[in-house]
């Protein structure tokens, strides 16, 4: 039995420290090279977040092709039996990304450190500025597309009274006041809750505990098909990673986000 197997999917910085030693442990740092270099969590291996994004305009948020996405798991020593803990320095934007990518790849044993780097280091946690050895070649993966919303399935589902579209852009963005696509404005239907405003800044970037209750207002409740987006799924990863976090059983990001809808003729907009 793995040593996380009894954690929930949002786990403390003590409840790692604990496990670090644990053989399943892959730990993933996404923060930038500059501070992995500085000092990261011990073990950690750092994956670049533009690594996670096909990064290719007008939707640079889309997945990664399958070699890409083969090679980066490789790297990683990527197994059926590996328990990931990912992290970042932000609150969760490119952490909760990598949670999607891992869900797409349909491996499950996963947790995100609650607050990342900035918790760790608020507890005077040790860093470490060593690197762990390379691990090898590219992995066999199968992609599934249940994490996954296409512009074409947001589309069909439009006006569903089973569907909360959560836009976490600002709200200038989701106004249109800020344009930085073809079009302006949100999705018809989208509800606008900003990435940070979930994200408890008097307690080291922790996912703030009153979650459920803001969702709830908002009409983001369990019993609908959450849709995720910003503008290229890096905030909405960490919208995505809440929804997940809180047990919700209908989940779904979309990687194409404002930079696909927004530069598409055909998608209405609502400003």
């Amino acid at each position: 039995m793995s040593a996380f197997s009894s954690l929930p999917l949002v786990i403390e910085p003590a409840e790692l420290q604990a496990r670090l030693d644990a053989p399943e442990l892959i730990l993933v740092d996404l923060t930038s090279s500059a501070r992995y270099s500085a000092g990261h969590i011990p073990g950690a291996r750092f994956v670049d977040p533009k690594f996670t994004q096909l990064g290719q305009p007008p939707a640079p948020g889309l997945l990664p092709s399958l070699s890409q996405l083969q090679a980066l798991f490789g790297e990683l020593g990527h197994n059926p039996n590996a328990a990931y803990v990912v992290y970042d320095d932000e609150g969760g934007g490119w952490a909760g990304r990598f949670i999607w990518l891992l869900d797409v790849i349909g491996h499950h044993q996963y947790h995100y450190l609650d607050g990342g780097l900035i918790a760790w280091e608020a507890e005077n946690l040790a860093l470490s500025t060593e690197v762990p050895d390379a691990v090898g070649g590219p992995v066999q993966l199968t992609l599934h597309d249940e994490p996954t919303a296409t512009r074409e399935y947001l589309q069909s589902r439009l006006g569903a009274d089973d569907l909360a579209i959560w836009d976490a852009r600002a709200p200038t963005e989701y106004s249109g006041e800020k344009v930085v696509a073809a079009k302006g404005g949100h999705i018809p239907g989208a509800v606008n809750f900003e990435w940070t405003a979930g994200m408890d800044t008097a307690r080291s970037l922790r996912i703030r505990k009153d979650m459920p209750q803001i969702l709830e207002r908002l009409g983001i409740t369990p019993d609908k098909e959450i849709i995720t987006h910003c503008q290229t799924h890096h905030r909405s990863g960490f919208t995505y990673l809440v929804a997940k976090a809180l047990g919700y059983p209908r989940v779904k990001g979309y990687a194409g986000s404002w930079g696909e809808w927004g530069n598409h003729p055909d998608t209405p907009v609502e400003r």
